[in-house]
């Protein structure tokens, strides 16, 4: 397929994952755009996360310990190093598809950077993560966001207490984990940073209420989640708060998933992650 028409393929697949249509009118518009329904099946594996590429830092590295929490109605997937004995404490917030292998990934690499790292489970009311990555967006659909914001802020306090934690905390969100980390900030002046990748903005009028230094990663090709970047900046500038805000031109949404072969951009990835791991050891050291 064309360039111009894989990006077509990319954002079609964006819109059914964020509940612009159901899967059967996704494959309906998938099978036009690649030529028939067999060549868009053929796709699917392209656009899906397969979490056989999952395990960059595997279950059981020396470097790290790792063991599950529970803070009120939410599991939490706990990472730390396994030498010292105070460590910068990071909570850190999934995608639209729940605590999937992907996101554990994630904070068992937290780890090996030096962090306390907590993977929360949003899903955990609901039963938990599933499998099925589709059920897994439709629950997500369904959540109380009173109670889940007042979960995230009630992990972020259980990880400043936790003995090994040096009283300071982050958080880190990809996607609808990003949104997250913005009204988490919102909601808890307690937070030290936050770090946003492609994460919807709040509301301007609720910016003042920010305390936490901010960290925010937007990718080029996302007009959805872009549309609201000018207000969010003008905003927090006008309130004074202290922010980054980067743009990865070129790269799409959720480029930071290198379990997704559409939309991951290494180059991309690997910079916002040093700007991210740099950026909370200096904020919560």
């Amino acid at each position: 397929m064309r360039k111009k028409l894989e990006q077509g393929v990319i954002d079609l697949y964006d819109r059914f994952t964020h509940g612009e249509m159901d899967r059967r009118k996704f494959l309906e518009k998938l099978s036009i755009l690649a030529g028939s329904s067999t060549a868009a099946y053929a796709l699917l594996p392209l656009l899906q996360n397969n979490y056989a590429r999952a395990e960059i830092v595997p279950e059981n590295d020396p470097r790290i310990v790792t063991e599950t929490i529970q803070v009120g109605d939410f599991t939490v997937y706990l990472a730390k190093p396994a030498q010292g004995d105070r460590f910068p404490a990071v909570e850190v917030i999934h995608e639209n598809r729940g605590l999937n292998p992907h996101i554990k990934d994630v904070t068992r690499r937290m780890a090996t950077e030096g962090f306390l790292a907590g993977g929360v489970d949003f899903l955990s009311p609901l039963g938990g993560t599933p499998a099925d990555e589709d059920k897994a967006r439709e629950m997500i659909g369904t959540l109380d966001r009173p109670a889940t914001i007042a979960g995230a802020v009630a992990v972020v306090d259980a990880l400043r207490k936790r003995p090994e934690s040096n009283g300071k905390v982050g958080a880190v969100g990809f996607c609808w984990g990003g949104a997250m980390v913005n009204a988490l900030a919102v909601n808890d002046p307690s937070l030290n940073a936050g770090v946003a990748y492609y994460g919807t903005q709040p509301d301007a009028a609720d910016v003042p209420k920010i305390q936490a230094s901010l960290l925010l990663h937007y990718a080029g090709i996302d007009d959805r989640v872009n549309a609201g970047i000018d207000a969010y900046k003008a905003a927090l500038e006008g309130a004074g708060k202290e922010f980054q805000l980067y743009m990865y031109e070129g790269a799409n949404h959720a480029f930071n998933n290198d379990t997704n072969a559409a939309r991951y951009d290494e180059s991309a990835a690997t910079l916002a992650w040093s700007r991210t791991i740099e950026f909370l050891k200096s904020k919560l050291a």
